[in-house]
């Protein structure tokens, strides 16, 4: 029998909370993250705010990027490596968020660990000949959007790139 993926484990997780919240709206804020809610001790938050989105266009983006780019990186890295590009990603995401974002305003979304996916698929996509070039252009185009757009965490988004980027250079150089 075969094992299922953690990729494909996080989508249904994700996709479920979201059809929760639209059933119990107060969940949301649950999980959103904000610097007030650190502040008063809600540290799980740094993890929850990847199971809550804005709206289905959101999720389904962040689902798809998941799907997109996780596949390939479950694969490449393995499970446990995988897990831990996923988790600090997440991780540094929201404490970029919290950082550097005013306290009142709360973020929602897996982008974070989306966006620590980009790296590590750009480092080790030189490795097995994955043109990771074309990420990077990815990864400007989504800051650009967000900038230009606003209302996106790109402090979330930065911070993951830069958790998913070290975490894997360090499982490289331990290989």
């Amino acid at each position: 029998m075969r094992k299922a993926s953690i990729t494909n484990t996080l989508i249904g997780l994700i996709v479920f909370f979201f059809i929760l919240g639209i059933a119990f709206p107060q969940l949301k804020q649950l999980f959103w993250l904000s610097g007030m809610d650190i502040q008063n001790k809600e540290w799980w938050r740094l993890i929850t705010v990847s199971l809550t989105h804005q709206g289905l266009f959101h999720m389904g983006f962040n689902v798809l990027s998941l799907h997109i780019l996780g596949t390939p990186t479950e694969s490449l890295l393995g499970k446990r490596n995988y897990f831990l590009v996923l988790f600090i990603s997440l991780v540094s995401g929201s404490i970029l968020s919290v950082i550097f974002n005013n306290p009142s305003v709360a973020s929602v979304g897996a982008s974070g660990m989306i966006f620590g996916l980009f790296g590590s698929l750009a480092l080790i996509g030189q490795r097995v000949g994955i043109e990771w070039r074309s990420i990077l252009v990815i990864v400007g185009i989504n800051f650009a959007i967000g900038f230009v757009l606003g209302g996106v965490d790109w402090r979330g988004h930065l911070g993951g790139l830069i958790g998913g980027t070290l975490v894997t250079t360090i499982l490289n150089r331990t290989k």
